[in-house]
């Protein structure tokens, strides 16, 4: 692309803090392909709990409440040394946006120059190379810029080329929320099981009742009552109501798999509902990171626990070639432009809408 300009439109999150730390701006530099990378034209960009959570430092040690306490205002406690997912501080203005897909624009040294034109989407939990061992990564969005402007620059590995007909909106809904999604079942390794979703209306909720049941679970789903017809209709087999006493609506004792997003206070509910054997795997903790564990439940009920943030290659490219396969489908709910980034996050703080809402960078001139 010969026409690259010198400045684009970006939003700028400039330190932890309410939905005031957002700056929409169009004076922000281009960034440049470096050696091994590659240069992508964003078309879209989905809106994750991790973005929100990222803006508010809630992932600092010193915060203890639900991630809904502090998500349009900011936190009064956030130790800024801890406050992301790498557990080191973040350097502003950072660009966040965790989802992202566009096109390939420009390469860096040492990659094909016939990348350029290729439709990619970005790998959010990227291999964090400098040390090259099994659980280090990188956040797109949080240790390294991410999809909420025009350009962004990516490691050529890390860009993955789609072929099929979704929409920008549509396949910028996939990176974060369906590779968590199927980076638990990975690691669970769930096949024809009873697996319980919880926060099953969410991005990663709905992503995981149809990545679930392409691998023929039977999918039980927990949402609030008023998006029941709209978790069915997802794919969910039986509903429950999220504030339900799980043991009384399906039994001790009769889920395999918990696929958890939630956490809080009703967690020791998870395990009571659990088989002998059961596995249970985390990427979220919306309703707070705090849990009383009885450590004689998970012992003596042999149960295995999985925390889920590191994703294997493998479980990436097993996304694309659902999509290119037409075995799964987007659940994308509201876009909008990406200078209305303020009011995409206050609709998906109050929780709104079903499954993801994208934004959609400025078209280039």
């Amino acid at each position: 692309m010969s026409n690259i300009p010198n400045k684009m439109s970006a939003v700028l999150l400039t330190g932890h803090g309410g939905i005031d730390k957002l700056d929409y701006r169009d004076d922000v530099d281009v960034p440049t392909a470096g050696p091994g990378e590659v240069l992508i034209n964003v078309t879209g960009a989905g809106v994750n709990n991790t973005d929100i959570n990222t803006r508010i430092g809630w992932y600092s040690k010193s915060i203890k409440d639900d991630t809904a306490a502090g998500a349009a205002e900011g936190l009064d406690d956030v130790n800024d040394d801890d406050a992301s997912w790498s557990g080191e501080a973040l350097k502003f203005p950072l660009i966040q946006g965790a989802d992202a897909c566009g096109i390939i624009v420009a390469v860096g040294e040492g990659v094909s120059p016939n990348r350029i034109g290729q439709r990619v989407i970005v790998r959010t939990m990227m291999e964090d190379k400098t040390i090259g061992k099994p659980f280090y990564c990188w956040t797109r969005g949080s240790e390294c810029n991410g999809g909420f402007a025009q350009f962004m620059s990516a490691p050529d590995d890390e860009a993955f080329a789609v072929d099929c007909d979704w929409s920008d909106a549509e396949l910028a809904s996939l990176p974060c929320a369906y590779s968590t999604s199927e980076n638990m079942l990975h690691r669970a390794n769930v096949g024809t099981e009873r697996v319980l979703v919880t926060g099953a209306s969410g991005g990663v909720g709905s992503a995981t009742i149809q990545l679930a049941k392409r691998r023929g679970a039977y999918v039980i789903a927990q949402s609030s009552s008023a998006k029941f017809d709209d978790v069915k209709a997802a794919g969910a087999d039986e509903v429950v109501d999220r504030n339900a006493d799980l043991v009384k609506e399906l039994g001790a004792d009769s889920v395999d798999v918990v696929i958890d997003l939630v956490a809080g206070p009703k967690w020791p509910e998870l395990l009571d509902v659990l088989r002998r054997g059961g596995k249970y795997a985390v990427a979220g903790a919306i309703a707070g990171p705090l849990v009383e564990l009885d450590v004689r439940t998970l012992y003596l009920k042999d149960l295995t626990f999985f925390g889920c943030t590191y994703q294997d290659r493998v479980v990436f490219e097993n996304l694309v070639s659902y999509v290119e396969r037409n075995e799964i489908k987007p659940l994308v709910s509201k876009i909008y432009p990406l200078s209305e980034i303020r009011q995409a996050q206050e609709d998906f703080i109050a929780k709104k809408f079903m499954g993801k809402l994208v934004l959609i960078p400025p078209p280039l001139n």
